[in-house]
């Protein structure tokens, strides 16, 4: 027996099957339209009725009663078809369409997928993201439950999809939206000297995301905007100082502020004065346009350097044995 909207078909139609096809014929005929009296004719005069008048009264009778009955029939035929032919669909803890799940790091979270108006038995997959997840043999016809424990911060923007095994189209879709606190984290540049560029990087996560600022020596940073560059995704922060000053040294602090609470992390910027960081770079350039200009000077003067060792070798011996 299979659940339409939650009942049995049996209790649903059973009382339609009951009330077109047990209905008295007398019900049925009277309500044709045909006359009561001619009706209690016909019955009086059965016994000695000939053929002709039974034929008469059967003409009679067919056009109004057999039209009224295949109509019920008929109407009785799309009731049943609207029933068994209702749509497969898939639910998600009661949704029937895609939505987001709030939830908090450490909680546990049970979805719940289900098949509404199935004829038969359904199997049915779930995706974490692209990947499937694995089902018990219980736990995968009609219905099916798996558990996200504990939730972590990592989960936030996961989506988990239920599936018909049979037609992957049909689907629906959950996405954790995990709520947390902003976290913090980052590394202390090395000393840099003068004159050279430095970048703080600043890594955050926080749902809802946070507003972000920069202190200097606990007071705002006030930007040069010459000098200073900050640039945001929604996992970094950063603060880019060009042309570094020795009064740029200090302590920075990084901030985020969200409704669920706020978070601080410090940098330590070290500036060395009256050196300059070794130029590699010109040094190496340099060593290849030297080298360079001596090979294509060779490769100029090449004959000439050919005939001086030519000669060397083609004049006589003075030697006197």
């Amino acid at each position: 027996m299979e659940f339409i909207y939650g009942g049995p078909q049996s209790l649903i139609l059973s009382p339609m099957l009951f009330n077109t096809y047990m209905e008295p014929p007398g019900k049925i005929v009277s309500g044709s339209g045909f006359g009561g009296s001619q009706l209690e004719g016909a019955a009086s005069r059965w016994p000695t009725a000939k053929s002709s008048d039974l034929d008469r009264i059967a003409s009679q009778m067919a056009p109004k009663v057999i039209p009224g009955f295949l109509f019920r029939t008929s109407i009785l035929i799309i009731m049943l078809l609207s029933y068994t032919g209702a749509d497969v669909g898939l639910t998600i803890n009661a949704n029937t369409a895609d939505y987001k799940l709030p939830t908090r790091p450490g909680l546990m979270q049970s979805l719940w997928c289900a098949v509404q108006n199935h004829s038969h038995e359904e199997e049915l997959l779930w995706l974490r993201q692209d990947g499937t997840v694995d089902l018990k043999d219980g736990n995968r016809v009609n219905a099916s439950n798996i558990c996200i424990s504990p939730v972590t911060m990592d989960d936030n923007g996961v989506s988990f999809t239920c599936k018909l095994a049979r037609d992957e189209s049909i689907q629906i879709s959950v996405v954790l939206d995990v709520m947390f606190p902003p976290t913090l984290s980052g590394e202390d540049p090395s000393s840099i000297f003068e004159e050279n560029d430095v970048t703080l990087s600043c890594h955050v996560k926080a749902n809802p995301p946070a507003q972000m600022v920069w202190y200097k020596d606990n007071s705002t940073l006030v930007l040069e905007p010459a000098r200073h560059r900050i640039s945001q995704t929604t996992e970094l922060f950063q603060l880019t100082i060009e042309r570094v000053q020795e009064s740029d040294g200090g302590l920075y602090t990084c901030e985020a502020i969200s409704a669920l609470g706020t978070a601080q992390i410090d940098f330590h910027l070290t500036v060395e004065a009256g050196r300059l960081a070794f130029p590699m770079e010109a040094v190496i350039a340099a060593a290849v346009v030297v080298a360079l200009t001596i090979f294509f000077a060779i490769v100029a003067r090449r004959e000439a350097i050919l005939k001086c060792f030519r000669r060397a070798n083609e004049s006589p011996s003075n030697t006197a044995l």
